[in-house]
Protein backbone atom coordinates (compact mmCIF):
# COMPACT_ATOMS: atom_id res chain seq x y z
CA UNK A 1 0.00 0.00 0.00
CA UNK A 2 1.63 3.60 -0.96
CA UNK A 3 2.55 5.94 2.05
CA UNK A 4 -0.23 8.51 2.44
CA UNK A 5 0.83 12.29 1.71
CA UNK A 6 -0.69 15.01 3.98
CA UNK A 7 -1.66 17.70 1.09
CA UNK A 8 0.30 21.05 1.45
CA UNK A 9 -2.39 23.59 2.20
CA UNK A 10 -2.80 26.62 -0.44
CA UNK A 11 -0.61 29.57 0.53
CA UNK A 12 -3.30 32.40 0.99
CA UNK A 13 -3.00 35.10 -2.19
CA UNK A 14 -0.88 37.96 -1.99
CA UNK A 15 1.36 36.03 1.17
CA UNK A 16 5.06 36.50 -0.20
CA UNK A 17 6.26 32.96 0.65
CA UNK A 18 9.50 33.03 3.40
CA UNK A 19 11.12 29.95 2.41
CA UNK A 20 13.83 32.06 1.04
CA UNK A 21 14.11 33.97 3.92
CA UNK A 22 13.97 31.74 6.43
CA UNK A 23 17.47 30.23 7.03
CA UNK A 24 18.97 33.62 7.64
CA UNK A 25 15.90 35.29 9.46
CA UNK A 26 18.29 36.30 12.23
CA UNK A 27 20.91 37.30 10.54
CA UNK A 28 18.97 39.60 8.39
CA UNK A 29 17.79 41.57 11.49
CA UNK A 30 21.08 42.12 12.38
CA UNK A 31 22.14 43.18 9.14
CA UNK A 32 18.86 46.07 8.75
CA UNK A 33 20.26 46.37 12.84
CA UNK A 34 23.46 48.20 11.74
CA UNK A 35 22.80 49.86 8.78
CA UNK A 36 20.19 51.57 10.97
CA UNK A 37 22.33 51.99 14.24
CA UNK A 38 25.49 53.41 11.60
CA UNK A 39 23.47 56.92 10.57
CA UNK A 40 21.70 57.00 14.14
CA UNK A 41 25.08 57.28 15.97
CA UNK A 42 26.15 59.51 13.46
CA UNK A 43 23.44 61.30 14.22
CA UNK A 44 23.68 60.89 18.05
CA UNK A 45 27.34 61.90 18.32
CA UNK A 46 27.70 64.70 15.69
CA UNK A 47 24.38 66.57 15.70
CA UNK A 48 22.42 65.45 18.84
CA UNK A 49 24.57 65.80 21.33
CA UNK A 50 26.61 69.21 20.24
CA UNK A 51 23.15 70.75 19.80
CA UNK A 52 22.00 69.27 22.94
CA UNK A 53 25.01 70.73 24.41
CA UNK A 54 24.23 74.17 23.32
CA UNK A 55 20.71 73.90 24.98
CA UNK A 56 21.73 72.45 28.68
CA UNK A 57 24.76 75.49 28.25
CA UNK A 58 21.63 77.76 27.66
CA UNK A 59 19.12 76.55 30.27
CA UNK A 60 21.83 74.66 32.71
CA UNK A 61 24.97 76.43 32.56
CA UNK A 62 26.95 75.05 35.76
CA UNK A 63 24.58 71.74 35.73
CA UNK A 64 21.68 72.75 37.37
CA UNK A 65 18.51 74.79 36.02
CA UNK A 66 19.30 78.34 35.70
CA UNK A 67 17.42 80.51 33.78
CA UNK A 68 19.79 83.69 34.91
CA UNK A 69 21.33 83.46 30.96
CA UNK A 70 18.09 84.21 29.77
CA UNK A 71 17.08 86.97 31.84
CA UNK A 72 20.64 88.70 30.75
CA UNK A 73 20.63 88.20 27.31
CA UNK A 74 17.00 89.14 26.66
CA UNK A 75 17.14 92.02 28.95
CA UNK A 76 19.96 93.85 26.28
CA UNK A 77 18.55 95.96 23.91
CA UNK A 78 21.27 94.20 20.99
CA UNK A 79 19.30 91.16 21.54
CA UNK A 80 15.94 92.65 20.57
CA UNK A 81 17.02 94.13 18.20
CA UNK A 82 18.90 91.57 16.39
CA UNK A 83 15.81 89.28 16.56
CA UNK A 84 13.55 91.75 15.12
CA UNK A 85 16.19 92.15 12.12
CA UNK A 86 15.56 88.38 11.55
CA UNK A 87 12.21 88.30 11.66
CA UNK A 88 12.28 91.53 9.25
CA UNK A 89 14.79 90.32 7.07
CA UNK A 90 13.36 87.27 6.95
CA UNK A 91 9.31 88.17 6.15
CA UNK A 92 9.81 90.61 3.73
CA UNK A 93 12.97 88.51 1.63
CA UNK A 94 10.09 85.59 1.89
CA UNK A 95 7.41 87.78 1.12
CA UNK A 96 9.29 89.01 -2.42
CA UNK A 97 10.28 85.59 -3.25
CA UNK A 98 7.33 84.59 -3.69
CA UNK A 99 5.50 87.52 -5.69
CA UNK A 100 8.12 86.83 -8.04
CA UNK A 101 8.35 83.61 -7.91
CA UNK A 102 4.88 82.86 -8.75
CA UNK A 103 5.37 84.09 -12.30
CA UNK A 104 8.56 82.20 -12.66
CA UNK A 105 6.54 79.18 -11.59
CA UNK A 106 3.88 79.66 -13.81
CA UNK A 107 6.28 80.37 -17.50
CA UNK A 108 8.72 77.46 -16.55
CA UNK A 109 5.89 74.95 -16.05
CA UNK A 110 2.77 75.58 -16.81
CA UNK A 111 3.82 77.47 -20.77
CA UNK A 112 6.00 75.40 -23.22
CA UNK A 113 8.58 77.02 -25.30
CA UNK A 114 11.83 76.52 -26.47
CA UNK A 115 14.77 76.63 -24.29
CA UNK A 116 12.61 76.02 -21.09
CA UNK A 117 14.69 73.49 -19.65
CA UNK A 118 18.18 75.57 -20.07
CA UNK A 119 16.09 78.32 -18.07
CA UNK A 120 14.88 75.72 -15.74
CA UNK A 121 18.77 74.85 -14.60
CA UNK A 122 19.80 78.11 -14.82
CA UNK A 123 17.07 79.01 -12.05
CA UNK A 124 18.16 76.35 -9.29
CA UNK A 125 22.58 77.45 -9.91
CA UNK A 126 21.58 80.43 -7.19
CA UNK A 127 20.45 78.38 -4.76
CA UNK A 128 23.78 75.75 -4.74
CA UNK A 129 26.37 78.86 -4.78
CA UNK A 130 28.37 79.58 -2.05
CA UNK A 131 26.90 81.89 0.20
CA UNK A 132 30.38 84.21 0.28
CA UNK A 133 30.38 84.46 -3.41
CA UNK A 134 26.98 85.65 -3.33
CA UNK A 135 28.05 88.34 -1.04
CA UNK A 136 30.76 89.31 -2.59
CA UNK A 137 28.62 89.28 -5.85
CA UNK A 138 25.71 91.63 -4.57
CA UNK A 139 28.60 93.66 -2.88
CA UNK A 140 30.13 94.53 -6.27
CA UNK A 141 26.74 95.20 -7.82
CA UNK A 142 25.83 97.65 -5.00
CA UNK A 143 28.93 99.30 -4.70
CA UNK A 144 29.23 103.16 -5.43
CA UNK A 145 31.22 102.50 -8.76
CA UNK A 146 29.12 99.17 -9.20
CA UNK A 147 26.38 98.94 -11.99
CA UNK A 148 23.56 99.47 -9.45
CA UNK A 149 25.21 101.98 -6.93
CA UNK A 150 23.01 104.41 -8.13
CA UNK A 151 20.62 103.23 -5.56
CA UNK A 152 23.12 103.24 -2.44
CA UNK A 153 21.63 100.47 -1.29
CA UNK A 154 25.65 99.18 -0.32
CA UNK A 155 25.44 97.80 3.61
CA UNK A 156 21.79 98.31 3.54
CA UNK A 157 18.50 96.24 4.49
CA UNK A 158 17.63 96.45 1.07
CA UNK A 159 21.27 94.58 -0.10
CA UNK A 160 20.75 91.56 2.69
CA UNK A 161 17.10 91.36 1.54
CA UNK A 162 18.06 91.17 -2.33
CA UNK A 163 20.74 88.45 -1.94
CA UNK A 164 18.38 86.57 0.24
CA UNK A 165 15.68 86.33 -2.24
CA UNK A 166 18.23 85.41 -5.27
CA UNK A 167 18.69 82.32 -3.07
CA UNK A 168 15.55 81.33 -2.22
CA UNK A 169 13.76 82.92 -6.03
CA UNK A 170 14.22 79.02 -7.48
CA UNK A 171 12.69 77.57 -3.97
CA UNK A 172 9.55 78.88 -4.71
CA UNK A 173 10.00 78.53 -8.44
CA UNK A 174 10.18 74.96 -8.40
CA UNK A 175 8.05 74.33 -5.24
CA UNK A 176 5.13 76.16 -6.88
CA UNK A 177 6.06 75.10 -10.46
CA UNK A 178 5.74 71.35 -9.81
CA UNK A 179 2.38 71.25 -8.40
CA UNK A 180 1.36 74.07 -10.72
CA UNK A 181 2.41 71.62 -13.19
CA UNK A 182 0.51 68.85 -12.16
CA UNK A 183 -2.45 70.78 -11.42
CA UNK A 184 -5.95 70.01 -12.75
CA UNK A 185 -6.72 73.27 -15.61
CA UNK A 186 -10.32 72.57 -16.58
CA UNK A 187 -11.42 74.04 -13.37
CA UNK A 188 -10.14 77.40 -14.23
CA UNK A 189 -11.10 76.52 -18.22
CA UNK A 190 -14.88 76.03 -16.32
CA UNK A 191 -14.68 79.69 -15.13
CA UNK A 192 -13.79 81.40 -18.21
CA UNK A 193 -16.22 79.33 -20.46
CA UNK A 194 -18.94 80.81 -17.82
CA UNK A 195 -17.96 84.22 -18.57
CA UNK A 196 -14.93 85.24 -16.06
CA UNK A 197 -11.91 87.38 -17.12
CA UNK A 198 -8.61 85.60 -16.67
CA UNK A 199 -7.31 87.07 -13.37
CA UNK A 200 -10.59 86.49 -11.93
CA UNK A 201 -10.67 82.59 -12.80
CA UNK A 202 -7.30 82.90 -11.55
CA UNK A 203 -8.06 84.58 -8.36
CA UNK A 204 -11.11 82.37 -7.78
CA UNK A 205 -9.54 79.05 -8.88
CA UNK A 206 -6.13 78.65 -9.49
CA UNK A 207 -4.34 80.73 -6.75
CA UNK A 208 -6.19 78.83 -3.86
CA UNK A 209 -5.74 75.74 -5.37
CA UNK A 210 -2.16 76.47 -5.28
CA UNK A 211 -2.06 78.07 -1.49
CA UNK A 212 -0.72 74.43 -0.20
CA UNK A 213 2.19 74.90 -2.12
CA UNK A 214 2.64 78.23 -1.80
CA UNK A 215 2.43 78.56 1.94
CA UNK A 216 5.20 75.35 2.09
CA UNK A 217 7.43 77.29 -0.48
CA UNK A 218 6.96 80.38 1.77
CA UNK A 219 7.81 78.25 4.92
CA UNK A 220 10.72 76.54 3.68
CA UNK A 221 12.30 80.23 2.43
CA UNK A 222 11.61 82.15 5.71
CA UNK A 223 13.45 78.86 7.43
CA UNK A 224 16.52 79.56 4.99
CA UNK A 225 16.11 83.40 5.77
CA UNK A 226 16.51 82.76 9.05
CA UNK A 227 18.78 81.06 9.51
CA UNK A 228 20.93 82.61 6.46
CA UNK A 229 24.79 83.72 7.74
CA UNK A 230 27.65 84.05 4.89
CA UNK A 231 25.08 86.46 2.93
CA UNK A 232 24.00 88.23 6.25
CA UNK A 233 28.03 88.40 7.86
CA UNK A 234 29.61 90.06 4.14
CA UNK A 235 26.33 92.45 3.55
CA UNK A 236 24.82 93.25 6.82
CA UNK A 237 28.10 93.68 9.10
CA UNK A 238 27.20 94.41 12.61
CA UNK A 239 24.56 96.73 11.63
CA UNK A 240 21.84 94.24 10.33
CA UNK A 241 23.37 91.29 11.86
CA UNK A 242 20.88 87.99 12.66
CA UNK A 243 20.61 85.86 15.46
CA UNK A 244 22.93 83.51 13.14
CA UNK A 245 25.34 86.66 12.98
CA UNK A 246 25.20 87.02 16.33
CA UNK A 247 25.97 83.32 17.64
CA UNK A 248 29.26 84.11 15.53
CA UNK A 249 29.79 87.35 16.90
CA UNK A 250 29.28 86.60 20.77
CA UNK A 251 31.73 83.42 20.39
CA UNK A 252 34.35 84.40 18.05
CA UNK A 253 34.21 88.25 19.46
CA UNK A 254 33.33 88.68 22.71
CA UNK A 255 34.12 84.97 23.66
CA UNK A 256 30.71 84.93 25.64
CA UNK A 257 29.50 81.08 25.10
CA UNK A 258 26.39 81.61 27.40
CA UNK A 259 24.60 84.68 25.23
CA UNK A 260 25.56 82.45 22.20
CA UNK A 261 24.14 79.52 23.66
CA UNK A 262 20.78 81.56 24.57
CA UNK A 263 20.89 83.12 20.83
CA UNK A 264 21.31 79.35 19.82
CA UNK A 265 18.41 78.05 21.55
CA UNK A 266 15.96 80.97 20.69
CA UNK A 267 17.20 79.85 16.97
CA UNK A 268 16.15 76.53 17.30
CA UNK A 269 12.79 77.91 18.79
CA UNK A 270 12.40 79.46 15.85
CA UNK A 271 13.31 76.85 13.05
CA UNK A 272 11.02 74.16 14.81
CA UNK A 273 8.27 76.75 14.18
CA UNK A 274 8.94 77.17 11.06
CA UNK A 275 9.60 72.84 10.17
CA UNK A 276 6.12 72.76 11.89
CA UNK A 277 4.31 75.59 9.34
CA UNK A 278 6.53 73.67 6.88
CA UNK A 279 5.18 70.25 7.58
CA UNK A 280 1.36 71.01 7.88
CA UNK A 281 1.95 73.18 4.65
CA UNK A 282 3.36 69.81 2.76
CA UNK A 283 0.66 67.61 4.33
CA UNK A 284 -2.04 70.06 2.66
CA UNK A 285 -0.53 69.57 -0.33
CA UNK A 286 -0.31 66.46 -0.63
CA UNK A 287 -3.82 65.64 0.47
CA UNK A 288 -4.65 68.31 -2.50
CA UNK A 289 -2.47 66.13 -4.71
CA UNK A 290 -4.65 63.30 -4.23
CA UNK A 291 -8.16 65.32 -4.78
CA UNK A 292 -6.69 65.82 -8.84
CA UNK A 293 -7.86 64.40 -11.88
CA UNK A 294 -6.14 61.55 -12.86
CA UNK A 295 -5.60 63.60 -16.35
CA UNK A 296 -2.18 65.08 -17.12
CA UNK A 297 -1.97 68.67 -17.62
CA UNK A 298 -0.30 69.69 -20.09
CA UNK A 299 1.78 73.18 -20.76
CA UNK A 300 0.82 75.36 -23.16
CA UNK A 301 2.13 76.88 -25.97
CA UNK A 302 3.84 79.85 -25.26
CA UNK A 303 2.47 82.86 -27.15
CA UNK A 304 3.30 86.60 -26.88
CA UNK A 305 1.87 87.77 -30.32
CA UNK A 306 -1.77 86.52 -32.47
CA UNK A 307 -4.79 85.93 -31.67
CA UNK A 308 -3.60 82.94 -29.13
CA UNK A 309 -1.51 86.03 -27.12
CA UNK A 310 -2.20 85.73 -23.59
CA UNK A 311 -1.98 88.88 -21.28
CA UNK A 312 -0.88 86.60 -18.23
CA UNK A 313 2.13 84.98 -20.59
CA UNK A 314 3.01 88.72 -21.10
CA UNK A 315 3.76 89.68 -17.83
CA UNK A 316 5.38 86.45 -16.89
CA UNK A 317 8.01 87.03 -19.56
CA UNK A 318 8.72 90.34 -18.18
CA UNK A 319 8.67 89.78 -14.81
CA UNK A 320 10.83 86.55 -15.60
CA UNK A 321 13.13 88.46 -17.58
CA UNK A 322 13.72 90.84 -15.16
CA UNK A 323 14.22 88.97 -12.62
CA UNK A 324 16.49 86.45 -14.18
CA UNK A 325 18.69 89.58 -15.62
CA UNK A 326 18.73 92.01 -12.82
CA UNK A 327 18.59 89.85 -9.56
CA UNK A 328 20.23 85.88 -11.20
CA UNK A 329 22.97 87.10 -13.54
CA UNK A 330 23.64 90.65 -13.06
CA UNK A 331 25.53 89.76 -9.49
CA UNK A 332 27.28 86.88 -11.08
CA UNK A 333 28.36 89.17 -13.93
CA UNK A 334 29.90 91.77 -12.41
CA UNK A 335 32.09 89.38 -10.06
CA UNK A 336 33.84 88.33 -13.08
CA UNK A 337 34.33 91.63 -14.85
CA UNK A 338 35.67 93.08 -11.97
CA UNK A 339 37.48 90.20 -11.27
CA UNK A 340 39.77 91.23 -14.40
CA UNK A 341 40.04 95.30 -12.96
CA UNK A 342 43.54 95.67 -11.82
CA UNK A 343 44.83 98.85 -10.42
CA UNK A 344 47.19 99.38 -13.14
CA UNK A 345 44.16 98.71 -15.51
CA UNK A 346 42.63 95.34 -16.78
CA UNK A 347 44.51 92.17 -16.99
CA UNK A 348 44.73 88.97 -15.19
CA UNK A 349 46.89 90.48 -12.20
CA UNK A 350 44.12 89.62 -9.23
CA UNK A 351 44.33 85.76 -10.52
CA UNK A 352 48.21 85.63 -10.59
CA UNK A 353 47.87 87.01 -6.70
CA UNK A 354 46.30 83.85 -5.55
CA UNK A 355 49.29 82.13 -5.58
CA UNK A 356 50.57 84.64 -2.84
CA UNK A 357 49.77 85.62 0.61
CA UNK A 358 47.95 88.65 -0.49
CA UNK A 359 48.99 92.21 1.43
CA UNK A 360 50.31 91.86 5.11
CA UNK A 361 48.66 90.19 7.54
CA UNK A 362 46.23 89.28 4.49
CA UNK A 363 46.57 85.42 4.69
CA UNK A 364 48.74 82.65 6.19
CA UNK A 365 48.30 80.47 2.70
CA UNK A 366 47.79 80.99 -0.91
CA UNK A 367 44.39 81.26 -2.00
CA UNK A 368 45.31 78.11 -4.00
CA UNK A 369 46.43 75.85 -1.13
CA UNK A 370 42.90 77.06 0.36
CA UNK A 371 41.29 75.57 -2.68
CA UNK A 372 43.29 72.26 -2.61
CA UNK A 373 42.28 72.26 1.29
CA UNK A 374 38.38 72.65 0.07
CA UNK A 375 38.91 69.91 -2.46
CA UNK A 376 40.19 67.17 0.10
CA UNK A 377 37.76 68.62 2.82
CA UNK A 378 35.20 68.54 0.25
CA UNK A 379 35.98 64.88 -0.93
CA UNK A 380 35.75 63.70 3.05
CA UNK A 381 32.39 65.34 3.41
CA UNK A 382 31.22 64.05 0.38
CA UNK A 383 32.18 60.51 1.32
CA UNK A 384 30.96 60.41 5.15
CA UNK A 385 27.87 61.86 3.60
CA UNK A 386 27.17 59.90 0.56
CA UNK A 387 27.29 56.59 2.90
CA UNK A 388 25.45 57.75 5.88
CA UNK A 389 23.09 59.54 3.80
CA UNK A 390 22.56 56.11 1.55
CA UNK A 391 22.42 54.13 4.34
CA UNK A 392 19.43 56.13 6.10
CA UNK A 393 17.59 56.46 2.43
CA UNK A 394 17.92 52.71 1.99
CA UNK A 395 16.13 52.05 6.15
CA UNK A 396 13.28 54.47 5.40
CA UNK A 397 12.69 53.55 1.99
CA UNK A 398 11.14 50.21 3.57
CA UNK A 399 7.27 49.40 3.40
CA UNK A 400 7.18 47.47 6.41
CA UNK A 401 3.46 45.52 6.77
CA UNK A 402 2.56 46.34 10.39
CA UNK A 403 1.40 49.52 11.60
CA UNK A 404 4.22 49.52 14.01
CA UNK A 405 6.84 49.25 11.78
CA UNK A 406 5.60 51.83 9.28
CA UNK A 407 5.10 54.22 11.94
CA UNK A 408 9.08 53.64 12.73
CA UNK A 409 10.17 54.58 9.59
CA UNK A 410 8.19 57.61 9.81
CA UNK A 411 9.45 58.52 12.86
CA UNK A 412 13.04 57.74 11.38
CA UNK A 413 12.55 59.63 8.12
CA UNK A 414 11.88 62.85 10.16
CA UNK A 415 14.69 62.16 12.61
CA UNK A 416 16.89 62.00 10.03
CA UNK A 417 15.74 65.41 8.46
CA UNK A 418 16.67 67.48 11.44
CA UNK A 419 19.96 68.57 10.38
CA UNK A 420 17.91 70.51 7.36
CA UNK A 421 16.11 72.35 10.01
CA UNK A 422 19.19 73.15 11.99
CA UNK A 423 21.79 75.88 11.06
CA UNK A 424 25.54 75.52 10.18
CA UNK A 425 26.53 77.70 12.84
CA UNK A 426 24.53 76.00 15.27
CA UNK A 427 25.97 72.82 14.49
CA UNK A 428 29.45 74.55 14.27
CA UNK A 429 29.44 76.11 17.62
CA UNK A 430 28.10 72.69 18.89
CA UNK A 431 31.12 71.14 18.17
CA UNK A 432 33.48 73.80 20.09
CA UNK A 433 31.33 73.61 22.98
CA UNK A 434 30.87 70.15 23.24
CA UNK A 435 33.63 67.75 21.73
CA UNK A 436 36.60 68.65 23.69
CA UNK A 437 36.11 65.94 26.00
CA UNK A 438 32.77 64.59 24.20
CA UNK A 439 30.91 62.18 26.82
CA UNK A 440 33.31 62.77 29.29
CA UNK A 441 35.96 60.75 27.28
CA UNK A 442 39.83 62.20 27.59
CA UNK A 443 39.59 63.07 23.79
CA UNK A 444 39.53 66.16 22.69
CA UNK A 445 38.28 65.87 18.69
CA UNK A 446 37.95 70.18 18.70
CA UNK A 447 40.77 70.36 17.37
CA UNK A 448 41.01 67.80 14.75
CA UNK A 449 40.95 68.66 11.32
CA UNK A 450 38.58 65.52 10.99
CA UNK A 451 35.42 68.10 12.49
CA UNK A 452 34.84 70.18 9.35
CA UNK A 453 34.33 67.40 6.77
CA UNK A 454 32.16 65.96 9.68
CA UNK A 455 30.79 69.22 9.86
CA UNK A 456 30.05 69.79 6.38
CA UNK A 457 28.53 65.84 6.01
CA UNK A 458 25.89 66.50 8.42
CA UNK A 459 25.24 69.46 6.21
CA UNK A 460 24.88 67.47 3.07
CA UNK A 461 23.58 64.10 4.56
CA UNK A 462 19.47 65.57 4.19
CA UNK A 463 20.04 66.49 0.44
CA UNK A 464 21.67 62.91 0.14
CA UNK A 465 18.52 61.42 1.39
CA UNK A 466 16.03 63.81 -0.29
CA UNK A 467 18.14 62.61 -3.88
CA UNK A 468 18.45 59.17 -2.97
CA UNK A 469 14.83 57.95 -0.97
CA UNK A 470 12.37 59.00 -4.24
CA UNK A 471 14.24 56.72 -6.31
CA UNK A 472 14.05 53.49 -4.22
CA UNK A 473 10.74 54.19 -2.86
CA UNK A 474 9.32 54.32 -6.54
CA UNK A 475 11.32 50.71 -6.76
CA UNK A 476 8.14 48.15 -7.08
CA UNK A 477 8.34 45.70 -4.03
CA UNK A 478 7.59 42.67 -5.82
CA UNK A 479 10.51 43.00 -7.97
CA UNK A 480 12.08 42.27 -4.03
CA UNK A 481 9.48 39.63 -3.86
CA UNK A 482 10.37 37.98 -6.80
CA UNK A 483 13.82 38.17 -6.37
CA UNK A 484 13.24 36.62 -2.93
CA UNK A 485 11.34 33.39 -4.37
CA UNK A 486 14.35 33.10 -6.93
CA UNK A 487 16.55 32.37 -3.71
CA UNK A 488 18.48 35.84 -3.48
CA UNK A 489 19.91 36.47 -0.49
CA UNK A 490 19.23 40.32 1.03
CA UNK A 491 22.57 40.94 0.27
CA UNK A 492 21.93 39.81 -3.63
CA UNK A 493 18.54 41.82 -3.82
CA UNK A 494 19.97 45.14 -2.65
CA UNK A 495 23.34 44.36 -5.67
CA UNK A 496 20.74 43.03 -8.35
CA UNK A 497 17.66 45.34 -8.01
CA UNK A 498 18.02 48.43 -5.78
CA UNK A 499 21.11 49.30 -6.74
CA UNK A 500 21.21 49.40 -10.61
CA UNK A 501 18.11 51.72 -10.32
CA UNK A 502 19.45 54.01 -7.82
CA UNK A 503 22.66 53.86 -8.93
CA UNK A 504 22.12 57.42 -11.18
CA UNK A 505 20.53 59.28 -8.01
CA UNK A 506 23.12 58.29 -6.09
CA UNK A 507 25.91 60.03 -8.56
CA UNK A 508 23.55 63.00 -8.54
CA UNK A 509 23.75 63.02 -4.51
CA UNK A 510 27.63 62.66 -4.73
CA UNK A 511 27.45 66.08 -7.00
CA UNK A 512 25.08 67.77 -4.75
CA UNK A 513 27.01 66.89 -1.91
CA UNK A 514 30.38 67.95 -2.86
CA UNK A 515 29.00 71.58 -4.38
CA UNK A 516 27.83 72.13 -1.06
CA UNK A 517 30.28 70.82 1.28
CA UNK A 518 33.09 73.20 -1.18
CA UNK A 519 31.19 76.42 -0.40
CA UNK A 520 29.82 75.55 3.04
CA UNK A 521 30.73 78.34 5.31
CA UNK A 522 28.66 78.91 8.65
CA UNK A 523 29.80 75.85 10.86
CA UNK A 524 33.59 75.94 8.98
CA UNK A 525 34.08 79.36 10.17
CA UNK A 526 34.04 78.01 13.91
CA UNK A 527 36.66 75.12 13.10
CA UNK A 528 38.80 76.08 10.46
CA UNK A 529 42.17 76.27 11.63
CA UNK A 530 44.49 80.17 10.56
CA UNK A 531 46.96 77.68 8.62
CA UNK A 532 44.22 75.44 6.95
CA UNK A 533 41.25 77.74 6.04
CA UNK A 534 38.85 76.42 3.35
CA UNK A 535 38.46 78.90 0.19
CA UNK A 536 34.68 80.64 1.46
CA UNK A 537 37.13 81.43 4.40
CA UNK A 538 39.59 82.88 2.94
CA UNK A 539 37.40 84.66 0.83
CA UNK A 540 35.81 86.31 3.82
CA UNK A 541 38.85 87.17 5.59
CA UNK A 542 40.15 89.13 2.08
CA UNK A 543 36.87 91.28 2.23
CA UNK A 544 37.48 92.30 5.72
CA UNK A 545 40.94 93.56 4.59
CA UNK A 546 41.20 96.98 3.35
CA UNK A 547 43.00 97.83 -0.11
CA UNK A 548 41.89 97.60 -3.48
CA UNK A 549 43.98 94.59 -3.82
CA UNK A 550 42.73 92.53 -1.20
CA UNK A 551 39.51 93.03 -2.94
CA UNK A 552 40.42 92.32 -6.07
CA UNK A 553 41.77 88.95 -5.33
CA UNK A 554 38.81 88.09 -2.98
CA UNK A 555 36.72 88.21 -6.29
CA UNK A 556 39.21 86.33 -8.53
CA UNK A 557 38.82 84.04 -5.51
CA UNK A 558 34.91 83.85 -5.75
CA UNK A 559 35.13 83.52 -9.41
CA UNK A 560 37.33 80.29 -8.89
CA UNK A 561 35.02 79.11 -6.34
CA UNK A 562 32.05 79.54 -8.52
CA UNK A 563 33.62 77.63 -11.30
CA UNK A 564 34.08 75.18 -9.74
CA UNK A 565 30.65 74.76 -8.10
CA UNK A 566 29.28 74.90 -11.45
CA UNK A 567 31.20 72.38 -12.77
CA UNK A 568 30.33 69.99 -10.23
CA UNK A 569 26.89 70.69 -11.09
CA UNK A 570 27.17 70.62 -14.66
CA UNK A 571 28.71 67.19 -13.94
CA UNK A 572 25.55 66.15 -12.14
CA UNK A 573 22.91 67.05 -14.17
CA UNK A 574 24.72 64.87 -16.75
CA UNK A 575 24.00 62.29 -14.43
CA UNK A 576 20.21 62.83 -14.84
CA UNK A 577 19.34 60.88 -17.25
CA UNK A 578 18.17 57.87 -15.00
CA UNK A 579 15.96 59.86 -13.00
CA UNK A 580 14.29 63.42 -12.64
CA UNK A 581 14.18 64.00 -8.97
CA UNK A 582 16.49 66.26 -7.59
CA UNK A 583 17.42 68.29 -4.03
CA UNK A 584 15.57 71.62 -5.21
CA UNK A 585 12.70 69.47 -6.40
CA UNK A 586 11.73 67.80 -2.62
CA UNK A 587 12.13 71.23 -0.94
Amino acid sequence: MPPTTTPRPARPRGVTPRLAYRPGVAGRGVVWALVTAVPLVFLTVFFAYPVASIVLRGFAPDGAVDLTAFGEVFARPRTWRIIGLTFAQATVATAIAVVLGLPGAYLLYRCDFPGRTALRAFVIVPFVLPTVVVGVAFRSVLAPHGPLGFLGWDGTFAAVVAALVFFNYAVVVRTVGGFWAALDPRAEQAARALGAPPWRAFTSVTLPALTPAIASAAAIVFLFCATAFGVVLVLGGPRYGTVETEIWVQTTQFLDLPAAAVLSVVQLAVVAVALVVAGRARDRRERALQLRSAETAHPHRLALRGPDRRTGDVVAVAVTTAVGVLLLALPLGTVLVRSFRTRDGWGLGNYVALGTTGGPNALSVTVWEAALTSLRVAVDATLVAVVVGGLVALVVSRRPRGRAGRRAVRTLDAVFMLPLGVSAVTVGFGFLVALQRPFGLDLNLRDSLVLIPIAQAVVAIPLVVRTVLPVLRAIDTRLHEAAAVLGAAPGQVLRLVDWPLAARSLGLAVGLAFAVSLGEFGATAFLARPDQPTLPVVIFRLIGRPGADNLGMALAASVVLALLTATVMLLTERLRAGGRTTAAGEF
